[in-house]
Order: structure tokens, then sequence, then C-alpha cells
């Protein structure tokens, strides 16, 4: 991957975002081709004005909770949301989103550090 004179990843200028993975050969070929306007969307209207509805839906944030946690826990928190490259409080949210939704996946307890 060419550097620029920062040291960070640059190709055919595309960038890679903060936080985000390398991507490889494919993925960056599909981004490319993406940001030269050479891919067609096929989805039909209907299909569209349903993930539309969708996303406004999960979107909206209208109450507001407060809780309390543990120093450790919520400095992995913030850890795993500068990795993600996102807020902690939406990386929270979006765990307790995916819990309620049963999109949660348990992992075996292998990889996590005692607490």
């Amino acid at each position: 991957m060419a550097r620029d004179a920062k040291g960070e990843g640059e190709m055919a200028g595309t960038r890679r975002a903060k936080g985000m993975a390398e991507l490889d050969a494919d993925e960056l070929a599909i981004l490319q081709a993406y940001e030269r306007g050479e891919l067609v969307s096929v989805a039909t209207p209907e299909e569209i004005a349903r993930v539309r509805a969708a996303a406004r839906a999960t979107a909206v944030k209208d109450k507001r909770v407060n809780i309390r946690l543990s120093s450790g826990d919520l400095a992995d928190i913030q850890a795993r949301a500068l990795q993600e490259g996102m807020p902690y409080q939406t990386l929270i949210a979006s765990v307790l989103h995916k819990y309620v939704t049963g999109r949660l996946v348990e992992r075996p307890r292998g990889g996590r550090r005692a607490s």
C-alpha cells in the first residue's frame, strides 16, 4: 500500500478511515468502482422505502438513561469503541440494541481478560 507524507495508508486516491480495517484487493476494487460511479443499485423502490423506514425507526433515540458501570468496564468499553472508531455511548447503545433484538452473539470466554 502506498503511504502519504504522514505515513498513513493511501491507494489510488482512496484513504482508509480512522479505525477501519485494511481493505483486501477485492474490497478495494469494489470501493474504487463505487467511487467512480460504476455501481448501480438493484434495489426496488419498495425495498429502499422499507429499509429507510427501518433505519428511521432504529435511529430514533427519544429516551435518555443513566447507568452505573465499574471503572474497569467503562475503560474497556471506551477502548473497544476507540478500536471500532465510534463514540463509546454509540457502542453501548448498539450492544443493547443487538441484545434486545436477539442479534448479540455470545463468544467463548477464552479471549477476554479476567475481571
